[in-house]
């Protein structure tokens, strides 16, 4: 392989915009949602220490290296992975990740548009007043009645889909390069107004204490388990999106840097949606520990009752569909790239990989209302899908990509593409990648098969 090539589908105009949309990719209903509902599940502080050793383990490594595969191809994942398996003379099953990363991601899309759109229904709750003075059973209601409509959850999913697919069809440049230059720097923006909002609440400082003070009383074996693969998925790995953006990366760009750069944004997110989102908690006396609907009934609940808490809770709403907005386009890339190779026009391609996820998005939608009683090994169809990604295919594919770079790469080949001038720190990092991420992320993988 040349090593000047650029690929087909064009190059990202900066290392900065790379950041920006690999942020984009990794930022999401996960960092805004999920961090601070498991953190307050699992006793605060010593679950966030956990987690962000296992950022810098565990997830930092394994995402150098899908980039590092992504930006040697300069192709689809699928593409990239059959081409440099040949290169590298690994076995032929090594081809596979590009094809698990893209089903998985096609898998993923189909229910993340079901309940991203929650958060569009939420905004437009917000802004309608509808949750001011609301009860803790009104906000129930709220949220039950969104369930059970599945008519509602359709046309919610549809307008998600449809706001993806825009602006993914427009390219590289013009659709995911302009969408992150505009979506990202709102987001900031968003976080920046609600944490300064959050300063002014009584309950800031108990939220801060929560966060960074070490009680490890409450950390358990799972806990730990849990933080590393919530440490592994907010970077968006295994399911072949970084190593398609990876694949528009400049060349000259720095690798190691650059992905430092994007974990330490993706992390810095995480915690500052905690300290906004524990503010509002503890100011209002609620359960941090509520669980997964902490963001979709308690939250409403505590915006009704704070001064100015209509348009407080609208801006937290626009952020969180600005996050999932962002991630779902990196979703979906792999999936519309290969499409491309294949001799596709863009537009086709993207209408053909959205319009299938939107429909295998219908059994997401029911799993909540019509189909809530049908069960697969005693799982929903929308729980079935959950389990299978994260569980497995997410897991297992970042584990082949460390063992293929790790194991199969010369430390030549690795460097020639990772640019690390440092050779202990590139020394560290191949070590890390060898040993280290493929057990941490095994550890994963079992405990989701709950084989201990």
């Amino acid at each position: 392989m040349k090593a000047d090539k650029t690929g087909m589908h064009g190059v990202w105009a900066s290392r900065w915009t790379f950041i920006l949309a690999a942020t984009g990719s990794a930022v999401g209903l996960g960092n805004i949602w999920k961090f601070p509902y498991i953190t307050g599940e699992n006793g605060g502080g010593a679950f966030v220490l956990v987690y962000l050793i296992c950022i810098l383990t565990a997830g930092i490594p394994v995402m150098m290296a899908e980039v590092l595969l992504g930006r040697k191809g300069r192709m689809s994942p699928i593409n990239t992975m059959k081409e440099l398996a040949g290169q590298e003379k690994a076995p032929q099953f090594f081809q596979g990740i590009g094809w698990m990363g893209a089903i998985s991601g096609f898998f993923i899309l189909s229910f993340y548009s079901v309940i991203a759109g929650w958060t569009l229904y939420y905004v437009v709750k917000m802004i309608s007043g509808d949750f001011s003075n609301v009860t803790a059973d009104g906000a129930g209601e709220i949220f039950g009645g969104l369930l059970s409509d599945p008519l509602l959850l359709t046309l919610l999913h549809t307008i998600f889909m449809v706001m993806t697919g825009v602006v993914i069809a427009r390219g590289v440049h013009k659709g995911l390069e302009d969408g992150v230059r505009t979506m990202m720097p709102l987001l900031f923006l968003m976080l920046i107004l609600l944490l300064g909002y959050s300063l002014t609440t009584s309950g800031f400082s108990q939220a801060a204490a929560f966060l960074f003070s070490f009680d490890f009383e409450h950390l358990t074996g799972a806990s730990v388990v849990e933080a590393l693969g919530h440490s592994f998925f907010t970077l968006s790995l295994g399911m072949g999106a970084i190593m398609a953006y990876g694949a528009y990366m400049p060349k000259q760009a720095s690798l190691g840097k650059t992905i430092l750069a994007v974990g330490f944004l993706d992390t810095l997110v995480a915690l500052v949606a905690g300290l906004i989102v524990f503010s509002i908690v503890f100011t209002n006396g609620l359960e941090p520990g509520a669980g997964p609907g902490l963001m979709f009934q308690t939250l409403p609940l505590a915006f009704s009752a704070l001064p100015g808490g209509q348009w407080i809770g609208t801006a937290f709403f626009i952020l969180v569909a600005i996050a999932a907005w962002s991630s779902a386009l990196s979703i979906a890339e792999p999936a519309v790239a290969w499409a491309v190779e294949k001799g596709w026009s863009r537009g086709m391609a993207t209408f053909a990989v959205c319009g299938f996820a939107w429909v295998l998005g219908l059994g997401t939608v029911l799993s909540f209302n019509e189909w809530s009683d049908v069960t697969l090994w005693g799982k929903t169809f929308f729980d079935s899908l959950d389990f299978l990604t994260a569980n497995i295919m997410l897991p297992l594919g970042g584990m082949l990509i460390a063992i293929f770079v790790g194991w199969f790469m010369t430390a030549e080949s690795t460097n020639a593409e990772a640019r690390i001038k440092n050779p202990t720190v590139f020394a560290i990092w191949r070590f890390m990648l060898k040993f280290v991420s493929p057990l941490a992320v095994l550890a994963i993988f079992l405990h989701g098969l709950k084989v201990f």
